[in-house]
């Protein structure tokens, strides 16, 4: 698909209950099963865990949607196969999974922090290995016409190293942080995100 059609596209859908889906309905109740899971057990560094990458995952959506309104083209896009598309490279399906994507990733650390993999502090050789995961799942999501990298030198690379990477360091060492290094990461961070969409989408409409 083109750049323009692309992005012409998406905008065409965004926040547009066109496309809605009833399957969106229980992946949302799956998302909340899981975090319940988690709360009834007190497992509060599995949830900081969660919380962290999704609050990275917001504010990298926002920067990407603030890109596009500035260069006319985000750097990627969802212009089909969403059943609602949230920001311009961010459909409701992969924030759901992106909000659990955390709490899973914790399930994988070794229980001694400073245990390592291959000579490798366990907690950077795991984030790290689902960042190269999920940035070569990257590579067919983008072959396929629902999901458009825009420009031609931005690909699995420069996905790994600012997005994915990012991500998983978050979810990785937020898990062992103390209670309130957890709270002031997601509590600030989230403070950012809701801000920026209050102001970018709700007001100016940028995004």
């Amino acid at each position: 698909m083109y750049t323009a059609e692309a992005t012409k596209n998406a905008l065409s859908i965004l926040r547009s209950g066109q496309n809605f889906q009833w399957y969106v309905i229980p992946l949302i109740s799956f998302a909340i099963y899981i975090y319940h899971v988690e709360i009834s057990k007190k497992n509060w560094n599995a949830i900081a865990a969660g919380l962290s990458l999704y609050m990275v995952h917001w504010f990298v959506e926002i920067v990407n949607a603030l890109i596009q309104h500035f260069s006319g083209n985000a750097l990627w896009t969802v212009p089909e196969g969403t059943s609602f598309l949230i920001l311009i490279g961010v459909g409701i399906e992969l924030s759901i999974m992106f909000s659990v994507t955390g709490i899973i990733l914790s399930k994988i650390l070794l229980p001694e922090p400073k245990a390592k993999i291959m000579g490798i502090n366990n907690r950077l050789f795991i984030a790290i290995s689902f960042a190269a995961l999920y940035s070569f799942l990257e590579i067919f999501l983008a072959k396929t016409p629902a999901f458009v990298w825009v420009y031609s030198w931005w690909g699995a690379v420069p996905v790994f190293i600012t997005v994915y990477v990012p991500f998983f360091l978050a979810a990785a060492y937020s898990y062992d942080w103390k209670r309130r290094t957890q709270k002031l990461f997601i509590g600030t961070l989230g403070a950012v995100n809701l801000i920026s969409l209050i102001l970018f989408a709700g007001i100016l409409k940028w995004i």
